[in-house]
């Protein structure tokens, strides 16, 4: 017997040898720490079927990770001789066509031995293998034979399968169960055991089958047919017939052809052919890109629907969110794609990848809003995972946009309606050190009209693969739980009406918080690369140059009190020193330096200048707090720290709207204090008993505060204006879009008298959203005209500008204002 498995293992050795010249495994989780394997218990691998190339391919996998054989013997009492098992076995009874499955004898051998034996225990690591990955979509023959499918593929088809996808082979190692544990909680009963293990494995490989696969998809024809049928949209469809006077088939073809419009059409051929295209370019154009949090994103892509809600700084998002997907083992989103980019061929590839096209705005058209309700509650009901922008577009300030809530109100009202698959928001935040659009947002922010996405214009943009475009950051961040977000904020939410077409009240209020916190989640995912480091120091000087030892130092310098007092958890920062980082820009051709005996200058000239603020702001946020801080010593030399909180903790509100700052309540108070604490060690300001100090004139740290208090010196200078212009035309002058328009106008003219390179210094949606903020803290109201009026509160924030802006910039606004029109 011993020689007859002595030739088994030699045979396997063989074929195992053979086989892997062509095979080429990407493996996922075959980290020893990672799996928390030690030698104390023995390992048991288990395969959801019995298969020789999948058992072949996990001792392949085995080997190149440094984990234990599938071919040691687990117990020397033991009939198992070898270390690995399958759930199921195909058994095809006599005279039937058809084979059923049935849990493996080796399984109940592995649960009978623990029950035998209190003092055996055994590491049980179930392996998920795929040999190319493929939805099962298509209806050909031939494609189903050459892809990997959530069907159990025969001997022929598996070997056409590792024939043409065996370079594309993916093995997924799950996390060890203690079987021991598992034999105990049934009480060592084997058969409850037995089916036990079966059902936890079994749940196991279908989240991980349909997070790498995807979930099993319908043709097209099938889904769109299930879209226009279903009772919401019928309902809609003799609505519209009986309104617009028209045959109900009339409106029912209009609801096809709307359906026809949006619907995805996903192709794995595109897909694969996409990630290689796309490994190309990233190559080409970029210096490498950085994957970061990707474990707790395959956490979440196993057990939920995945909404990823990344922010939006280029068209290059989605398609690098998807290949950090694939590359990773987690099937592409389905992606919700504006009307504009369905364009000839390039609309028809995009559909193929994923895309799903929607029209900008649909809301007066009611017909076409319950087509695409009804497609998107479709594609959650199946488990696919959704990618939409919450921001609406691409932010041509390189902020974080005010959200837009339409598809995150259409994902609520689609999961309160059917909740059996839950949902899961997973913020993503993409850090550029270049951005591909980059010069046209900076047309458009000069004034020039935005052009319209099309052939020609793509075809333009390959130029730009002549260039590099640094490195990319992708960061998923703290993913969201739909259902306990909706228990906190309305815990009778199961109870609500299953009516598509209902809209329950407090859905409104619900989903702006939602949106908040989903942006917020966003930011504190940020990446610092050496650009935003480079362009926050150089635009926080008058003339946007600065010695390079001097440079060198304040980048350090932050990064250093970032790392004492980080963001979140998430945030990435940047490898090297700060001579690199100057050293790196330069070479990216973003700074230059002036040549000089007393030692080199680093300046910006103008169109860089400009362009540097999108990079800046990208990690403004991070800075705020203790910029806040810092700039309250411009115009004085000590305050006591009671003051110093108690402005801070003032204004923040308005910084936390502005850049969705992620503390509030005492939360924001307690971090005001630690940066407080923080700056006090460093020595950027001094402590003398109850009062702060800001350091001696001249010295490196005065130099240092001040460059810090210049980050968020512009938006308070913002804050003024608005508070300026209210008070010069006085209660019930204006109202919010009149006092709106008429801040916007004096900061650009402000921006013009004083030369500053940022355009959205000016920018209105900034000049709403303070408003909106003021309105919220109840420092204005609105009369039934809709005219504003004020308080004394808002006299209070001139008083506390005096110690932030210089006398001069406050004159300056108080003469412009002047000029505005308002009452003397």
């Amino acid at each position: 017997m011993s020689q007859h498995l002595s030739i088994s293992a030699w045979f396997f050795v063989l074929i195992r040898k053979i086989v892997f010249v062509w095979v080429k495994l990407n493996i996922i989780g075959g980290n020893r720490e990672q799996l928390g394997i030690t030698g104390k218990h023995p390992v048991f691998y288990i395969l959801p079927h019995k298969s020789l190339s999948d058992r072949l391919a996990l001792e392949q996998a085995c080997l190149d990770s440094g984990l234990p054989s599938l071919q040691q013997a687990i117990s020397s009492k033991s009939k198992l001789r070898s270390s690995y098992t399958y759930v199921y076995k195909r058994k095809k009874p006599m005279f039937s066509r058809r084979a059923t499955l049935v849990l493996s004898r080796r399984l109940r051998m592995l649960v009978q031995l623990a029950v035998d034996k209190p003092e055996f225990d055994a590491q049980i690591v179930p392996a998920s293998l795929f040999w190319g990955r493929a939805p099962d979509k298509e209806k050909s023959l031939l494609k189903l034979l050459l892809s990997d499918t959530w069907a159990i593929a025969g001997r022929l088809q598996k070997l056409l399968i590792i024939l043409i996808h065996g370079r594309d082979t993916l093995v997924q190692f799950g996390a060890p169960l203690s079987l021991r544990r598992l034999v105990d909680d049934c009480d060592g009963n084997a058969e409850r055991a037995t089916h036990k293990l079966a059902r936890i494995l079994r749940v196991h490989f279908r989240r991980q089958r349909q997070a790498v696969l995807g979930p099993d998809l319908s043709h097209r024809r099938t889904l769109v047919n299930g879209v226009v049928m279903s009772q919401a949209v019928r309902q809609v469809i003799a609505e519209v017939a009986a309104t617009e006077n028209i045959p109900v088939e009339e409106a029912r073809q209009r609801a096809y052809d709307y359906a026809d419009e949006m619907v995805s059409n996903v192709s794995i051929a595109t897909i694969r052919f996409l990630n290689r295209l796309l490994h190309w370019l990233w190559h080409r154009i970029y210096n490498g890109v950085t994957v970061n949090n990707v474990e707790v994103m395959r956490d979440v892509a196993r057990d939920n629907a995945v909404v990823y809600v990344p922010c939006h700084r280029s068209h290059i998002d989605y398609l690098l969110l998807s290949y950090a997907l694939y590359r990773n083992g987690i099937m592409p989103p389905h992606i919700a794609a504006g009307i504009n980019l369905n364009m000839p061929i390039v609309g028809a590839i995009l559909r193929r990848g994923g895309a799903f096209f929607m029209r900008r705005s649909f809301k007066d058209n009611r017909l076409y809003a319950a087509v695409f309700n009804e497609y998107l509650h479709t594609i959650f009901r199946r488990g696919f995972s959704v990618e939409y922008f919450v921001e609406g577009g691409r932010s041509r300030t390189g902020r974080t946009l005010q959200p837009k809530s339409g598809m995150l109100a259409m994902t609520v009202r689609s999961f309160i309606r059917d909740h059996q698959k839950p949902i899961a928001f997973m913020p993503v935040y993409f850090g550029y050190e270049k951005v591909l659009e980059a010069r046209s947002y900076l047309g458009e922010l000069r004034g020039a009209k935005k052009e319209k996405e099309s052939i020609l214009g793509i075809i333009k943009s390959l130029r730009n693969l002549r260039q590099s475009f640094g490195r990319v950051s992708l960061t998923f961040g703290e993913p969201l739980l739909l259902a306990d977000f909706l228990d906190q904020v309305h815990p009778d939410w199961r109870n609500e009406s299953k009516d598509p077409n209902a809209r329950p009240e407090w859905v409104e209020a619900a989903v702006n918080e939602l949106s908040r916190e989903v942006v917020t989640r966003i930011n504190s995912a940020a990446a610092i690369n050496p650009i935003n480091l480079v362009a926050t120091v150089l635009l926080a000087t008058e003339r946007q140059a600065m010695d390079e030892r001097m440079l060198i130092e304040h980048m350090e310098s932050l990064c250093g009190l970032l790392r004492k007092n980080p963001y979140s958890e998430l945030t990435q920062f940047p490898e090297g020193t700060g001579k690199e980082w100057v050293d790196y820009a330069a070479q990216m051709r973003l700074v230059y330096r002036q040549r000089q005996k007393l030692g080199d200058i680093v300046l910006l000239d103008g169109t860089n200048a400009i362009l540097l603020t999108y990079y800046r702001n990208n990690v403004l946020h991070l800075f705020a707090i203790p910029s806040l801080i810092a700039c309250l010593f411009e115009n004085s030399h000590e305050l006591k720290r009671e003051r110093v909180e108690y402005l801070c903790g003032s204004i923040y509100p308005y910084i936390r709207s502005e850049l969705f700052l992620r503390w509030h309540g005492d939360d924001s108070d307690e971090m005001i204090r630690q940066w407080i604490k923080t700056l006090v060690a460093e020595g950027l300001i001094v402590e003398q008993g109850d009062r702060l100090l800001r350091p001696q004139s001249r010295s490196a740290e005065f130099f240092r505060l001040r460059v810090l208090a210049k980050f968020i010196i512009p938006t308070l200078e913002r804050y003024y204006i608005t508070s300026a212009v209210l008070q010069r035309h006085g209660n019930g002058a204006l109202d919010a879009k009149e006092l709106e328009e008429l801040s916007t106008l004096m900061a650009e003219r402000m921006a013009i008298l004083f030369g500053l390179n940022a355009p959205e210094f000016f920018d209105k949606s900034l000049f709403r959203n303070f408003i909106d903020t003021l309105r919220k803290h109840n420092i204005i109201r609105e009369d039934e005209a809709g005219k504003i009026h004020f308080d004394d509160q808002l006299e209070d924030v001139s008083e506390d500008a005096r110690l932030v802006l210089s006398a001069q910039l406050r004159q300056s606004i108080m003469q412009v204002t002047a000029g505005s029109g308002g009452r003397d």
